[in-house]
């Protein structure tokens, strides 16, 4: 029986570049930095808060997972900033938007009102993009 997810993927145009971005601007911290292979270099973040739940740092690459042809599809669809989605929770929606952009990140929505609490919506460096949420 599954108990819990302990990995998600966010595929990014450049690793170095999400390290710096994720670790420098967002604080998370690094899980694991660490060539698996001559080409696979396996980069793990987490949040001090949820040390269990890594995300996974991948930029595609034909080789072990994927062909050249794949390769470059993936990172069509990366430029067009639709790939990546996923949702951080902060129990200070306003004061962390503040904090954030003064960090240089780029924010697509300010803090508003949604039903289910204070949204605002920012993209990395990749194109990847993340509502920003204080639940109710």
């Amino acid at each position: 029986m599954i108990r819990k997810m302990s990995h998600a993927t966010i595929f990014v145009n450049n690793q170095n570049e999400a390290l710096e971005f994720y670790r420098d601007k967002l604080g998370f911290r690094v899980h694991t930095d660490a060539m698996v292979a001559e080409e696979f270099r396996w980069l793990t973040m987490c949040t001090n808060d949820q040390p269990d739940f890594q995300i996974i740092l991948l930029e595609p690459k034909p080789g072990m997972m994927m062909d050249e042809e794949t390769t470059q599809q993936l990172r069509a669809v990366m430029q067009k900033g639709v790939l990546g989605a996923g949702v951080f929770n902060t129990d200070d929606c306003h004061g962390t938007y503040e904090e954030l952009k003064a960090k240089g990140v780029q924010f697509l929505s300010p803090p508003s009102e949604r039903p289910y609490g204070i949204e605002a919506v920012f993209k990395d460096n990749s194109g990847n993009w993340f509502s920003l949420t204080q639940p109710r």
